[in-house]
This record gives structure tokens, sequence and C-alpha cells, in this order.
């Protein structure tokens, strides 16, 4: 596999899990959301994020991850 098809992989997954697992882990989706916003813009900082399709598929997979985690915490307040 070829190193940009890697990133691409890890781009349409790891946000949704990192929000996800990030609102499990402090109770509130907005934090799951800001915390892994924060590292997405680290690694574009650091110059690992250099594609328009790789941010295309992280804020796909922000959106997709966000959404689920909103509605868990949905269903965990009722």
């Amino acid at each position: 596999m070829d190193s940009f098809e890697t990133k691409l992989l890890l781009a349409l997954f790891l946000p949704g899990i990192l929000v996800v697992f990030f609102t499990r882990v402090t109770f509130h989706h907005y934090v799951g959301l800001i915390l892994t916003l924060a590292l997405i813009a680290a690694s574009v900082y650091a110059g690992y994020t250099h594609s328009f399709w790789l941010y295309v598929a992280d804020a796909f997979s922000l959106t997709v991850g966000y959404w689920y985690a909103s509605r868990m915490v949905h269903e965990a307040k009722q």
C-alpha cells in the first residue's frame, strides 16, 4: 500500500473513532470534537496532512463521528 493510500484510509476512520473515544472519556460530545480537531490541527502543522483529499476525508470522518457521539450522548441521557 502506498503512503497516500494509508493516510487516506486512516483519515477516513481515525478522526471519527477519536471523537467517540474522547466523548466517552469526557462525557461531552463538544469536548470530544474539540480535542480531535486539536489533534488534527497539530498533525497539519507538523506536515503530515498535505492533500485536499485528506482534508475531505478528515472532515467526513469528523462529521460521522460527531453525529454518532451526539446520538450516543442523547441516548445515555434518556
